[in-house]
């Protein structure tokens, strides 16, 4: 009688996974709005349109909304991971960028700042941004914009000044070796247009460059700007932290 019972028993389970994948539900599941209780409409729903208009002006200019960070082991272990992301997303950042990458890459920085985790770092950060508005016109600016800030945080924590000529190699990303070699040459003309090895020979960066049209902003000269602002950049070897 127990085995008649698991045969049935069996045969039952077979017809219902039978049904389960040979005759699925006709109406998709769908998700519901626990305001109504009623079902979602996908083909119905509309992005929200955003006005910049109204967008409240204290929005990129108001200090970190974030609590203090006790914890110096956590503080330090976000700081190293935070820098990362950002040399890497600025070495990557587009060499001839739009007006609206430009914007983008600002307010990122701005909410950016605001809303790191650690709320004491991230009103340093946003005094560094209005001291040092972001350089956006292009790779190498920005790229030289961020190893200066980052040099400016290490001088207040009392660590070593990193070399920004370097940073284009320091932070690679399994980029085209074609598109690492060209960054970087740019960032080695910014810094002063200091000579680089292609092919086993010296090649003068600055050679060869076409001029900056007068309607945008000059990229070497606001390179050479920034390394001004923030000081003169060390000789190679001469420093090992940042």
């Amino acid at each position: 009688m127990r085995h008649k019972s698991a045969a049935l028993a069996s045969v039952v389970l077979l017809f219902l996974l039978y049904t389960l994948f040979h005759f699925p539900s006709s109406s998709p599941a769908t998700l519901q709005n626990p305001a109504t209780s009623k079902p979602y409409a996908p083909s119905s729903f509309t992005p929200p349109a955003i006005d910049l208009s109204e967008m409240d002006p204290g929005l990129l200019t108001g200090g970190s909304i974030m609590p203090h960070l006790g914890n110096e082991t956590l503080k330090a272990q976000l700081g190293h991971s935070s820098w990362h992301l950002l040399h890497t997303l600025l070495s990557r950042y587009p060499k001839r960028p739009t007006p609206s990458d430009r914007e983008s890459l600002r307010t990122f920085l701005h909410l950016f700042a605001r809303l790191y985790p650690c709320g004491e770092c991230g009103q340093h950060f946003t005094e560094l941004l209005k001291k040092y508005p972001p350089q956006t016109s292009s790779r190498e600016a920005a790229s030289m914009w961020g190893c200066a800030v980052h040099n400016r945080v290490n001088e207040r924590l009392g660590k070593e000044q990193f070399d920004c000529r370097g940073v284009v190699d320091k932070y690679k990303c399994g980029c085209d070796d074609a598109e690492e070699e060209d960054a970087k040459a740019e960032l080695a003309a910014g810094a002063g247009g200091k000579k680089v090895v292609e092919g086993g020979k010296e090649k003068d960066v600055l050679k060869g460059r076409e001029p900056v049209k007068a309607k945008e902003v000059g990229k070497e000269e606001e390179v050479r700007n920034i390394l001004d602002e923030f000081g003169p950049v060390q000789e190679e070897g001469k420093s090992r932290g940042g």
